[in-house]
């Protein structure tokens, strides 16, 4: 059920209202309005078709971090079973903004690593907003070197606005806990599939995004730097140049996999995950499926040059002769 609702989403609302009302009422009663109600469904349904047709970066942006939005807990225990989560990195404690574990996928045993902002204002204070520590991404490491050891494939699903910036964390080391990680993911000898299921912010949701294949929600974004952090930097305003710096930035889905960034964009029901989770989660499973199977028909040498090659020619480059 939607608890919130974000500003471009307010035509819906009274017509979502209306229809409720409309069902509570009839309930229980002789007289039937099913026609109405369905009159109105399907005018909703129009509504809401022509709302999320022609999101902008920024709407598309604020829907990726929805309060409602699924988060990697819940597609968890949808989509896999017998999930144990393991904690701990063996040289400082354990980071709850990342969960992690083993877990069987179609009955295949797996590792599965991923943020978790958290579902309540409790518990996204537990998790930090899903902004890890390094013990978070040396916990991430240490169950991916686990999956080479038992060649057993990794899943990681994205959802942070990136590492956490404090005092401690650098002291820590966080940068160079990310830099091992994708390092150490570049050279890792099992399949790695990774999912942006929400919102995919700088190094920090990199450090857990080298895969060989990258695949994102349609209303998910994933970027070197937020709009707010990017209109701060160019414009001395994070807020007025947030919607400029969500388009200019190429966040979404549908942006990345023109520049071929990521593999496959998978379709949201219509108003976004949150409306239908089990729908969501079937999708999901589906996709992963399929991915998983192609990639585990492949030799290691040429799954771990195929890898290489994915994120070496990413970007655009010009050569020339000096004259």
């Amino acid at each position: 059920m939607v608890k919130h609702y974000l500003d471009f989403e307010k035509p819906l609302v009274e017509l979502e209202n209306e229809i409720d009302h409309l069902k509570r009422f009839s309930k229980g009663k002789h007289f039937h309005i099913d026609e109405q109600i369905k009159n109105l469904e399907e005018k909703l349904r129009r509504l809401r078709k022509e709302v999320f047709s022609s999101l902008t970066g920024w709407q598309i942006t604020q829907m990726a971090r929805h309060i409602d939005r699924p988060k990697a807990s819940y597609y968890i225990q949808a989509i896999f079973k017998d999930f144990i989560e393991l904690h701990g990195d063996r040289y400082y404690g354990d980071d709850p903004a990342i969960v992690g574990g083993m877990a069987r996928f179609n009955g295949k045993p797996v590792i599965v690593v991923a943020h978790q902002k958290g579902a309540d204002v409790k518990e996204m204070a537990d998790r930090n907003f899903g902004m890890p520590h390094p013990e978070g991404y040396r916990k991430a490491l240490r169950l991916m070197k686990m999956a080479e050891v038992f060649q057993k494939p990794v899943i990681t699903m994205i959802d942070t606005p990136g590492a956490f910036p404090g005092i401690g964390a650098e002291e820590r080391g966080q940068a160079e806990a990310i830099a091992r990680n994708l390092k150490m993911m570049a050279m890792l000898r099992t399949p790695i599939l990774t999912l942006v299921i929400g919102e995919g912010g700088s190094g920090g949701a990199l450090a857990i995004g080298v895969g060989d294949r990258i695949l994102m929600m349609e209303y998910s974004i994933y970027s070197v730097i937020s709009p707010e952090g990017c209109a701060a930097i160019l414009w001395k305003d994070g807020e007025k140049g947030k919607a400029v710096a969500a388009d200019s930035l190429k966040l979404t889905a549908g942006d990345l996999f023109r520049l071929g960034v990521i593999d496959e964009v998978i379709d949201e029901p219509l108003g976004g995950a949150h409306r239908d989770p089990g729908v969501m989660a079937d999708r999901l499973k589906r996709t992963l499926e399929k991915h998983l199977m192609e990639l585990e028909k492949m030799e290691m040498a040429s799954l771990l040059e195929n890898r290489y090659e994915k994120f070496r020619k990413m970007g655009t480059f010009l050569e020339g002769s000096e004259k």
